[in-house]
């Protein structure tokens, strides 16, 4: 019994230090994401000595100015991803004149590199794959498997179809990281965290783990080496069940990024992932604004997509947590109230007769049904809003992809001037696809919402006048002009700005439309919003 007693009095010890590890390491993290801009100066300032070496002195030979874009690219390649990509170019176009075979391997490589950690899988493969790399020096070759390992790897998680395509990709990656492996030192960073990560990705947790520790056990490790160890520790901790470990790893990982002003990085996205999961809304969601702040100062809209896709759900927590504040304010009011009603009762019963009571029982009962009702709109507008916030998260996010892919490619098309193709391009914008688009997804979220809207709404009408929909179709015009009424749009300008149709003409289906149901034409949208 003693025993028994002391395991748990030792149990909760160790988790009360566990949570006070953890809440230390959110306060540095906290305090260290609002001293982030100091370390950015830091960098800044190694850029701008690097940027007038360059151009104060312009007689280097084609080598030297190599090597010199390959040190701003290296300080950018982390750091901000239109300026990394532009010296890599420089890189290239040096390295082709020279023809040095050497200089070019190593020029696309680090263009390679930039372009996975945008997501430009197709450009990444296309790069490499065209790359001769037999005939270069160890430390290229390494660099050149390591990058296919990676590449491999980088489309597992993109594509992750959890059994297939996924473990296909993987074992991809398994092999080029051997290969890449017998080109590293054995005592390196490289060759002990690239084991470890072949490990992980065969689902040898233990073995991977070990050489995890032995690197965080070295002390010999680099701010970005750091970030590198711990957040990809912090993943076998994750596979564990072991989310204490995993978050401080994560925290730890987080704190090394912004130390190195690392801004291509995932550590503090997981991080939010994490908290957000382990109910910690708070921390959540100030971390994901820094996680959407750095993937919008790296520049890849690939990060940016990524990044977004948890800040809706966050931030729906966050409104969730608001309302049932406010459910929780209305029950005690609610409370407070019929405790009144029931003061009023006793004080009717006492110096009235009985009638003058069941008239006061008959009002409580009809502000129960009001208060029913009340709550009862309260929900369906609650749920409304909701799947509208998320569709609205995900159209502004396509829409914001869409149109930097095309502010880009005109960018581009300018700068070239070439006029045909920027031309071409504006009159391939198909606006009514987009808008066709639009109301499809309109369709499909109305619908999650209206299940039964369409059975329901056929059902004020004959067999014969009913709405029959054809092949793949949603809703037709006269369902979306009454699914916006539904929704609280009544006005016949607005549903006509809506659907890009005159108002005369919207005017002109609903009387078609009032005119062929089973129901007075004025009670006919009243029974569309009972639906």
């Amino acid at each position: 019994m003693k025993w028994v007693i002391s395991s748990w009095i030792l149990l909760i010890a160790c988790t009360v230090r566990g949570q006070a590890r953890t809440d230390s390491l959110l306060a540095a993290l906290t305090n260290a994401i609002e001293k982030a801009p100091a370390h950015d100066a830091e960098k800044l300032k190694t850029i701008q000595r690097l940027q007038t070496q360059l151009h104060t002195d312009t007689t280097h030979d084609p080598e030297t100015l190599f090597r010199l874009y390959k040190d701003l690219y290296d300080e950018y390649r982390i750091f901000h991803y239109d300026s990394a990509y532009s010296y890599a170019e420089k890189m290239q176009d040096i390295a082709l004149r020279t023809g040095r075979r050497q200089l070019i391997t190593e020029a696309r490589l680090n263009l390679c590199f930039i372009l996975l950690s945008s997501g430009l899988f197709r450009e990444t493969y296309d790069s490499l794959r065209i790359t001769a790399i037999k005939e270069e020096p160890d430390s290229l070759k390494a660099v050149y498997y390591t990058l296919m390992g990676r590449y491999y790897y980088d489309l597992a998680n993109y594509d992750y179809d959890g059994a297939y395509h996924s473990q296909l990709y993987d074992i991809k990656g398994n092999g080029y990281m051997d290969s890449a492996l017998a080109f590293y030192p054995p005592s390196s960073f490289e060759y002990i965290y690239y084991s470890g990560l072949r490990d992980f990705k065969s689902n040898r947790t233990d073995q991977a783990a070990v050489f995890f520790e032995k690197l965080l056990n070295s002390h010999r490790l680099t701010d970005h080496q750091l970030a590198l160890t711990t957040s990809t520790l912090s993943g076998i901790y994750q596979q564990k069940g072991q989310t204490g470990k995993a978050i401080d790893l994560m925290i730890q990982a987080a704190l090394a990024d912004i130390r190195s002003s690392t801004k291509e990085t995932f550590a503090i996205f997981n991080l939010a992932d994490l908290l957000y999961k382990n109910g910690d809304v708070r921390h959540a969601s100030l971390f994901i604004e820094s996680a959407i702040a750095n993937a919008e100062f790296y520049g890849a809209r690939q990060r940016k997509v990524q990044v977004s896709s948890i800040l809706s759900l966050i931030e729906g927590e966050k409104i969730n947590a608001v309302e049932s504040e406010r459910r929780l304010l209305i029950r005690y009011s609610v409370v407070v109230t019929l405790l009144l009603l029931v003061l009023v009762a006793l004080i009717v019963i006492i110096r009235r007769q009985v009638r003058q009571l069941k008239k006061a029982q008959q009002m409580i009962t009809e502000a129960h049904e009001v208060q029913r009702q009340i709550n009862e709109k309260l929900e369906e507008a609650n749920k409304i809003k909701e799947e509208y916030i998320g569709y609205f998260f995900s159209l502004d996010s396509e829409f914001f992809v869409k149109l930097e892919r095309l502010k880009r490619t005109l960018d581009q098309k300018i700068a070239e001037r070439k006029w045909e193709d920027v031309r071409f391009i504006v009159g391939n914008i198909q606006l009514k696809k987009e808008k066709e688009e639009l109301l499809k997804s309109f369709d499909t979220v109305f619908l999650r919402i209206f299940p039964d809207f369409v059975d329901k709404f056929n059902s004020l009408f004959k067999d014969d006048d009913r709405i029959h929909l054809k092949e793949n179709e949603l809703l037709n015009i006269d369902l979306r002009i009454f699914a916006l009424i539904r929704m609280g749009i009544t006005d016949n300008d607005k549903i006509a700005q809506i659907l890009g149709y005159s108002v005369n003409t919207i005017y002109t289906y609903k009387t078609r439309i009032k005119n062929r149901s089973i129901v007075p034409n004025d009670e006919f949208e009243a029974r569309i919003k009972s639906i």
